[in-house]
């Protein structure tokens, strides 16, 4: 009797402890979070600028990884590393036979369809790029742990979640680490011109970049690419609702095109959504440190996104939507105003949420608040207008610009 009843708590202890290993397994862990950030966010990696030493270190730390969490390589030659040669050619970048790698983990659940989940690891290495907002950024580095190591670090934890949980899910799940992202989506656009998977076979594609500085006062978290599935609105807003009794202040985008890796993947007709905590006075700046992380805020847009996830499980393969077209996919330009655009922002024209001290700018006297309506010739209706016109611009020019203050437009001349 007593064996029996010794073997009963032995099993008893036993199926907790599995239980627990499996609750364990379906949260997201803020100490992973930090570590994987710590170490893509350290000085020792310099910024991981694309193509660099560096930038191979933290994808090396992306496959151990995903070859820690048993997924599949789905790279060149049984690697988990796709690699693409960089075809850009500027100041910066003048060898156009350097080379650059995706991180590449498939997660088989044996289904016909599979979730991407993606982010980038790039950033802007020692500020050569042209892309930093420092006033004097050459040399200094560039840690990026918002930009994105904090999406990469979600995408991570989403990855060994899905991985360890002892579940089968509706869907496969591809993990994809992006580089180039900073010098114009090249990691994404290699991918969506040579996939890992056929491309028909996608349910959807979730990028989640810049997801770490989430403001605890505003709970604005941005939301891209709602229109491009008719599924997406009512589900992110009811999820927001239902489950996170409106912890966020959801400031939702219906467009797939926008400033980073989804957007590849919405030009192959593919639905995507894009996480987003918003701009913040570090962006493209060395301050962008781990010290400024709201991890206890990244956890909980992590575990919105995986309840977003978990209720596309149910969903048969998602209808693509086209969404209103725009010109700029990428974020090339050579010159920059020194403007931090205030994303939520859904009216005509670009809101000025903050600007750089001693960017063109603020020395011309554009303020936070203002709205750009044109730049130089060229009507600016949103973000991707902005950065069209941008693209137009060279360094030394002066051009005007008008911005809606107040109720007043103001027409300001701005020394590039």
């Amino acid at each position: 009797m007593k064996n029996i009843f010794l073997f009963l708590v032995s099993y008893s202890v036993m199926i907790l402890s599995m239980n627990v290993k499996v609750m364990l397994a379906q949260t997201i862990d803020s100490v992973l979070l930090r570590k994987h950030i710590s170490f893509l966010a350290s000085d020792d990696l310099k910024g991981r600028g694309t193509s660099t030493p560096e930038e191979q270190r933290a994808a090396d730390y992306l496959a151990e990884q995903f070859r820690l969490l048993q997924l599949i390589p789905k790279g060149d030659k049984g690697s988990y590393f796709q690699v693409f040669p960089l075809i850009k050619k500027n100041d910066v970048l003048p060898d156009s036979n350097r080379l650059a790698m995706n991180v590449v983990g498939f997660l088989d659940n044996g289904k016909a369809h599979t979730i991407v989940i993606g982010a980038h690891f790039d950033h802007l290495g020692l500020g050569y790029d042209g892309s930093s907002l420092d006033t004097s950024p050459k040399g200094k580095i560039h840690n990026g742990a918002d930009d994105n190591a904090s999406g990469v670090a979600g995408m991570l934890e989403l990855a060994r979640v899905y991985a360890t949980n002892g579940m089968k899910e509706s869907y496969n799940f591809l993990f994809i680490g992006f580089s180039g992202e900073e010098l114009g989506l090249l990691g994404s656009k290699h991918f969506g011109e040579h996939p890992a998977i056929a491309l028909e076979t996608v349910h959807c594609m979730v990028n989640l970049d810049m997801i770490g500085r989430f403001n605890d006062s505003k709970k604005e978290l941005i939301v891209g690419g709602t229109g491009t599935s008719p599924t997406f609105e009512p589900l992110v807003k009811s999820v927001a609702e239902r489950s996170f009794n409106n912890e966020f202040a959801l400031a939702l985008d219906s467009s797939g095109v926008g400033p980073s890796d989804h957007t590849s993947f919405y030009l192959k007709k593919i639905p995507v959504l894009f996480f987003f905590t918003g701009v913040h006075s570090d962006y493209h700046k060395p301050s962008d440190d781990i010290e400024r992380i709201n991890f206890a805020g990244q956890t909980k847009v992590l575990r919105y996104v995986k309840t977003i996830l978990d209720s596309l499980q149910a969903a048969p393969k998602l209808a693509f939507q086209q969404t209103r077209v725009k010109q700029q996919t990428g974020h090339s330009y050579k010159v920059s105003l020194g403007v931090m655009p205030a994303y939520s922002f859904a009216g005509k024209g670009l809101k000025v949420d903050a600007v750089s001290e001693g960017r063109p700018a603020a020395k011309s006297g554009i303020q936070g608040g203002d709205i750009i309506l044109k730049i130089g010739d060229v009507d600016i209706a949103d973000i991707q207008g902005y950065m069209q016109a941008l693209g137009k611009l060279k360094a030394g020019e002066t051009v005007r610009v008008k911005v809606l203050r107040g109720d007043k437009e103001i027409e300001i001349p701005v020394n590039l």
